[in-house]
């Protein structure tokens, strides 16, 4: 489940469960010169061919702000807040708060329980396991 109302444009982009995309948001899918978009590959740890067309590639329990810009073949990584002003970096690594900042994960587990409880629905020992390991993984 994710969610994306009001104005803003999302096209050629692939959104993971439980995302909330701010008012406004909008992406790019194709660069001004009509070029190859790169996007990054998290497996390869290297940017790769996306093609002539490509949005945004959003991880699970991601969030962006109102009126967030969302540059032509960004990543953003799992569980993140993302907010500020200006074009958002192309590579938004899992658990940023903001742009730059690491997001506390203990403050991301009661974020998320808040985004469910709003459908009725529980932060499970599963999601929490499985988003302690990506957390971890991302330290060594």
């Amino acid at each position: 489940c994710s969610y994306k109302a009001h104005d803003g444009y999302l096209g050629d982009s692939v959104i993971g469960e439980w995302c909330n995309i701010g008012a406004g948001t909008s992406n790019s899918n194709v660069k001004n010169t009509g070029g190859e978009v790169h996007v990054w590959n998290e497996g390869e740890q290297a940017f790769i061919s996306g093609g002539q067309k490509c949005g945004v590639l959003m991880g699970d329990y991601s969030r962006t702000a109102i009126n967030s810009s969302i540059n032509t073949g960004s990543f953003i990584g799992v569980c993140c807040n993302i907010f500020g002003s200006g074009l958002l970096p192309k590579k938004i690594p899992n658990f940023t708060w903001g742009t730059l900042a690491e997001y506390d994960l203990e403050k991301a587990f009661i974020d998320i329980a808040n985004w469910k409880q709003m459908k009725n629905q529980a932060l499970t020992d599963a999601e929490v396991a499985v988003l302690k390991h990506i957390f971890e993984a991302i330290k060594h």
